[in-house]
Order: structure tokens, then sequence, then C-alpha cells
């Protein structure tokens, strides 16, 4: 009777976890299996009323029903042992034949947990079978047939047992294989199919084998456990998988493999679900837990999860903990995932020290990202910029975060005084990813600084960008009250005063500071721009080609701030080889002139959205607008020229496109775009040695003499270096301390008559006279 039992209940906590898999689904599934193990768990009594533990009487049964996995017997055997060829060793008091080989091999194995788990099971399949006195005696009767499928049992070789079973059945018509043997088999395959299915990612299938093979859900097997486990987790039944997970911590012992279960449930489950499992840890003597030497790795989890999830709340043991890694051990990994926690919460004040600690340590995307958005917030945008600046592309959260920053930097009051080239790296970046928002605080900027045409000329940008952007308008309705352009002020108050009541209303030049700040983005407001707008047609009409804007002005100045020299002699330089070097040939000057005859005919003046028009109308657009000096919006159009199917349209568009970015100072642009088409021999030398020289004019201006040699021995070998090259080489050398190279080229210039190198040898001469 007491066999009976716990049989019974074995059954049901072997099973009760996949009562709700297989007979139901939804909520009711989860508090089905519950339920049912519930009730297992509490039902275990025997014939005479004492109480045994459910679980432990479960997983002995359990034990029983599977003694061990093939492999395991194969690796316990040694070569000198042979498994029990003991069959028919006893029968009952009914003359039943009583299967001992499995019971003598646990003998010889000196397992005496299975060894007495078989001896119950046997006493539940023959009531009034006599265990023998000593199962290590040598057994009355040998079939060694069946020894030797025994054998291959251990060895897991199930289809040569099956072989040999179907074999002997048909010369012995009689004979059947012991059931355990069958039940033992069929367990093994099973257990390769579910590992198979594992493996391959069917997890329906695992569960439901699983389901109807619960023997094989044993402490004994607990890498089963685990992939039953993760297949509930990977079909959304994270409950159950929290149960199969939980089941291993309650009755399984090994230590290592609990440290793994835990493991390997934190990669499935969510926070609160672990804690429930990490409840289940067990004290050492002195206090210590046995998941003590995990607990760095899960809190770095733990927390990492609360970075992106700003509802759930970590405990502040967690937190302390991963703060006291981060001042040990000095890892950035581990200030990030502080600090992005604080941010997610908006804790910028607290967030700050992180990131700065991280950036320290291994300067990052994201670490440079979460210290400038800190920065953002403390008023501090300059540093931001400067922060985001080598990693603004690492990302489109990366750009956002630079746009952040530079427009909150533009729009500071009183506007700061800033550098040059930092003024140039912003205008690149806004021209290249046409960011609204930086583009229009550009022309506040510019107003601030009494410069209306630079200002005009960004606003015109900005609504070439976004037409209908009433900011950008009002701000170029000011810039045109400045210059002076009473005509342009009406057109635009006619065009947008329906729209706008500042616009139409306006009468005074200076923008009050209030308005100003409101336009500010805040950094979790900026949203750059990353593709043109929609177009409105009557928007377009705003944009007056005769306002008398200098279109070029900007691109000169960011031009002339890129070269700024950084030297006395280094503007010398800069003064003698700069006014007679265009980036642009001449040769390819003249073509734009020829192009644009019939363009002209048509216009270009208002400014409409070139991927409304054909490739054809495109390429003569874009050729109009270079002659309008609009580089900008010709490369724009020349890039929908791009989409022809003819060749001949391609070729001249990615020419056009590549010298409009040359115009605007865009160098790598222009590169790019030089590749997009195949180009002719002769346009194909002019790009590049117009892009060559472009680029050793940047790098000498930047103090970068190395870079301008190696861009002018590129050059030389396209064509033949001109007297204004010529005269950069030699102050390369110069600045490179390769005095007497920069002399020789000096005096063959002089002796042709080359007026910079001779001041560059008066120069040079003084300069020793001072010494001496």
């Amino acid at each position: 009777m007491k066999s009976t039992v716990l049989t019974t209940v074995s059954a049901l906590v072997l099973t009760g976890i996949f009562a709700a898999s297989t007979a139901k689904s939804g909520p009711e599934a989860d508090a089905a299996g519950i339920d049912m193990m519930t009730t297992a768990s509490l039902s275990s009594a025997d014939a005479k009323g004492d109480r045994l533990p459910a679980r432990m009487a479960s997983f002995e049964l359990a034990q029983a029903d599977m003694p061990a996995r093939p492999e395991d017997m194969a690796a316990d055997r040694k070569p000198t042992d042979q498994v029990s060829s003991d069959t028919v060793a006893n029968q009952d008091a009914t003359g039943n034949v009583v299967d001992e080989s499995a019971l003598r091999y646990f003998a010889r194995k000196g397992d005496k947990a299975r060894l007495e788990a078989e001896i119950t099971r046997l006493r539940s399949l023959h009531p009034d079978w006599t265990p023998p006195a000593d199962p290590l005696a040598e057994p009355k009767y040998v079939d060694q047939e069946l020894a030797q499928m025994w054998k291959l049992y251990s060895e897991g070789k199930y289809d040569e047992i099956r072989k040999a079973i179907a074999t002997r059945m048909g010369t012995e018509p009689g004979w059947k294989a012991p059931a355990d043997l069958m039940a033992k088999l069929a367990a093994g395959e099973t257990r390769l199919t579910l590992v198979a299915a594992s493996n391959d990612k069917r997890y329906d299938e695992v569960v439901d084998l699983a389901a109807r093979a619960p023997t094989l859900l044993t402490c004994e097997d607990v890498d089963v456990l685990w992939r039953v486990a993760d297949a509930f987790g990977r079909t959304a039944r994270l409950p159950r998988a929290m149960d199969a997970y939980g089941y291993i911590l309650d009755n399984c012992t090994k230590e290592p493999e609990r440290l793994a279960t835990v493991m390997k449930a934190s990669a499935l489950l969510d926070y609160g679900q672990m804690q429930t499992l990490l409840a289940k840890e067990k004290k050492a003597a002195d206090g210590v837990g046995e998941f003590e030497t995990i607990r760095d790795d899960l809190t770095r989890s733990f927390v990492g999860q609360g970075g992106i999830n700003a509802n759930l709340v970590v405990a502040p043991a967690y937190l302390d903990r991963l703060k006291a890694l981060a001042a040990r051990d000095g890892k950035a990994s581990d200030s990030l995932l502080l600090g992005w926690y604080h941010i997610k919460r908006k804790q910028m004040v607290e967030a700050g020290p992180f990131f700065r600690r991280a950036r320290d340590i291994e300067d990052s995307a994201s670490a440079s990202q979460g210290l400038a958005l800190t920065l953002i917030s403390a008023k501090n945008p300059k540093e931001a910029e400067s922060v985001m600046y080598n990693w603004r592309n690492s990302s489109k959260e990366g750009w956002a975060t630079y746009f952040a920053a530079t427009a909150n930097l533009m729009a500071v009051q009183p506007p700061p005084v800033l550098e040059p080239e930092v003024l140039a790296r912003i205008a690149a970046a806004v021209t290249e990813k046409r960011e609204i928002k930086t583009a229009e605080n550009f022309g506040w900027y510019a107003l601030a600084y009494k410069q209306p045409r630079t200002a005009a000329q960004w606003f015109r940008t900005t609504l070439g960008w976004k037409p209908d952007y009433e900011p950008a308008a009002y701000g170029l309705t000011i810039a045109r009250l400045q210059l002076k352009d009473t005509a342009g002020v009406k057109q635009m108050q006619r065009l947008w005063g329906g729209r706008s009541q500042r616009i139409a209303t306006i009468t005074d030049t200076r923008r009050k500071r209030t308005e100003l700040e409101d336009t500010v983005p805040s950094p979790d407001s900026v949203t750059p721009m990353f593709a043109d707008p929609g177009i409105d047609d009557a928007a377009t009409q705003s944009i007056d080609p005769n306002d008398g804007v200098d279109r070029s002005l900007t691109t000169r100045s960011i031009r002339k701030s890129v070269r700024a020299p950084v030297t006395e002699d280094d503007q010398s330089a800069m003064d003698m080889a700069m006014p007679d070097i265009d980036p642009i040939t001449t040769q390819a000057t003249q073509a734009i002139r020829v192009s644009t005859k019939r363009a002209r005919t048509k216009g270009c003046g208002t400014s409409i959205d070139p991927a409304r028009l054909s490739p054809n109308a495109a390429i003569d657009r874009g050729w109009c607008l270079m002659n309008l000096n609009r580089p900008i919006e010709a490369a724009a159009a020349f890039d929908v020229a791009l989409r022809s199917s003819s060749a001949k349209i391609r070729e001249d568009a990615s020419y056009g496109q590549s010298l409009a970015y040359l115009r605007a100072g865009l160098v790598d642009q222009a590169a790019v775009s030089a590749t997009k088409a195949r180009q002719g021999v002769k346009r194909a030398v002019e790009l590049q040695t117009s892009i060559l020289a472009d680029r050793a004019l940047n790098a000498f201006g930047a103090g970068r003499p190395r870079e301008t040699l190696i861009y002018l021995d590129q050059l030389a070998q396209l064509q033949t270096e001109r007297a204004d090259l010529m005269v950069l080489r030699a102050f390369a050398y110069k600045q490179l301390g390769r005095k007497t190279e920069a002399v020789r080229i000096f005096e063959a210039l002089a002796a042709v008559g080359n007026r910079d190198a001779i001041k560059a040898l008066g120069n040079i001469k003084q300069e020793e006279e001072n010494v001496n």
C-alpha cells in the first residue's frame, strides 16, 4: 500500500508542472499547474499513517524509475567492468521471473541509494519477491543475450538494442524483453528526441515530450529540467519556467547544478521572478550564501534592467553593491550601468559623476553620450558638444545627442564667443544631416553678432529643408529688416501673415530673450532631421533669389576658419597659397557656365523640393543653383538626377554634386559623390586634383603638415605641381624642421620671380640673423 501511494504521489509531482501546458492554456493553465504541484506535495502518506516529505519521496521514486542516464552508466564503468549478466536470478511466489540485473548492477557500483530504490520498485511489482541476501553473488542462471542488451543500454546504443530484441523474438517466439528494460529504453530514446528538439529550438515539442515522459524530470538529469525550463521561457510561459527552475532549487542538492540553475534563470526571468528564486538560497555555517560567487554578475544584470525600464525599482542593496564594485574594480562598464540607471529616472546630477568616471577610464560612445546629456541638463552645452563630437556618428541616438548640445549652445544668452573650428564643425554637421533647430539657431547667433547676411543664409537654408518652419521664416524676416530689404520684408508678410501674427506685425528687429529661450530644445525634445520634410507649395515662395543675401558668405567664413593658421609663418603660407588655389578647377568652372545657359532661362529662384522633379529637370536646376552660388541646394538637386536611368545624366549629376560639395567646403562628401557614377578620365582627374588640393589646404590650416605632404604627393602623381602648391609644400617642410628642403624649393621659385618665395627666403634669412 505504501509503495502504491508514493508512486502515485511521484507521478503527480513530476507531471504537475505540465498539467496546464497539456490540458489548458493561458492564466487558467498556470493556476492549474501550480495547484496540482501543491496538492501532490501535500498528499503523501503511507498505510501506517506515517508522513513522508512528498518531494523527497517523489525524487527517490523517480530515481528508481530511471536508475541512470545511459551516458552516466557508461562513464562510471571501468574498462574491466561488465554489465550484469545475472538475469532470471530469482522468482516470486507465483513463479514469475524477477529481473534483478539492474539491482545487481547498482550493488557492484556501490550505489546504495539506487540499490534500495530498485528493491522498493521490485517489491511494488512483485509483493512476494524476496531480495537476494548477497546481490554481489553469482546468479544461478545467466542470460548472456539479455546481459548484452543491458550493456548496449549503458552505452546508449538504443538502435542496436531494438535490433537485438527483434532478432531474439524472431528466434524465440515466446520470449519478451523485460518490462523495465523496455521502459528504460523508451525513456532513453525520448531523452535523445527531447535534446534534439531543444537544440533545434523546437520548444513546443520539448514541452510535449517532457509531459509524456515524467520519469526524465529528476535531479539525476538536471540538463533535461534546464531544457524544459528554457522551452517554457522561449514560448512566453515564464511562470512555468520559474516553476521548473524552482523545482530544481527545492529538490536538487548538487551545488554546481544549483548555481548554474540560477545563472540560466537570470537570462530568461525578470527581476521580480529572480528575487523569488534567490530566496531559495542556502546559507553556509558562516552565513555566506551559496550564490555569493555570482551575486556581482546578477547585480549588474538587475541594474542593467533598471537602465532600460524606468518603472523597475531595483533594491538599494544592489545599487550599493554595484557602486562598491565600480570603486573597487575600476571598470567603466559598472559606472555606465549606474549612469544609465539614473538617466532613465531623470536623475541627471547623480548620473554625471558615473559617466565622467567611465569616460576617464575608457572613452566610448555610451560614456560620451551619457556625459553629454548630463552636461546639457547642467546648462553646459559647450562641453557637451566637445564631448560628443567624436562620437556623433556612432548611432542615430549619437546624432540626436550631439544636436541637442549644438542647439542649446547656439541659443545661449548672451551668445558665447565660439572658436572658429567649433563653428566650422557644427556647421558641417548641421549641413550634412539637415538639422533644423541648430540651423535656425545659427541664424540667431549670426544676428546677435550683427551679421544679418550670414543670418539670412542660415534662415533660408533652414526653410529650404523645411519650408513650413515658421521660426526660420520669422528669422529671415528680421534679417531682411536689418538689411533694409523692404521688398523682401513685405514679401514675407504677404506669404506668412496669415500663418504668423508676429511676422505680419513685425516692426522691431530686436528679438526678445524670452522668445529665443522658448525655441531652445531640451535634451529629450530635440529630434534631428534625417530626411527631407514635406514641402508646402505656398511656403516655397518665401525664398526670394534677389534679396541681396551673399549665399557664399557663410561657406567662405567656415572655410577660412578651418584653414586658420597657428603661427605667423603659417599665416604667410596661407596668404601666399590660398588666393591662387580654387578647389574647383578652371575647367570645372567653365563646365558649370556652359551647363547653366539653359538653366538660366528656366530660373531657379524659388525653393522647391527637388524630389518632385524628373532627373532631367533636377540636373538643370542643379546647374542653375550652382550659378547662383547655392551649392548645398544644388547638391540636393543633383542627388535626384543620380536616380536617372541614363548613364550620361548620372555621370553629369555625380560630377555636379562633387563640384557643389567642393564649393561648400565639404571635401569628404565631394569625394563620395565622385564615385556615384563612372566619370571620364578628364573629369575624374579634375575632381581628384580639386579634392586633393582642398584636403592639402585644410590639413595645413589645421596644423597637420605631414598630412599636407601626403596629399601633395598624391596630387603630384596626377599633374605637374603648380607654383602655389610648391610654396605650400615648402612651408610644410619648414614646419617639420626640414629647412634645407624648404629653402631649396623657395630658391627655385625665387629664381623665376615668384614673389611669395622671395618673401619667404627673406623671412628665413631674417630669422637666422636674429638667432645669431
